[in-house]
């Protein structure tokens, strides 16, 4: 059976926001990063969370 985590959208918010800092990145600055293939393997696991994040952050308006 699969696992199902539940978080608040300020929970998600959080992390989103934990996940930038760790980069000591923007997010402007890691997606125009990430649009020039110029990320390393962690910042490019981190950007990949994001858009994550960010899918579930838009359906939850």
């Amino acid at each position: 059976m699969p696992t199902v985590i539940h978080r608040t959208r300020r929970e998600l918010e959080v992390q989103r926001e934990q996940l930038l800092a760790s980069v000591n990145m923007s997010y402007d600055e890691l997606a125009a990063r990430a649009a020039t293939y110029s990320l390393s393997m962690n910042e490019l696991d981190v950007w990949h969370t994001i858009e994550g994040l960010d899918y579930l952050l838009e359906g939850d308006s």
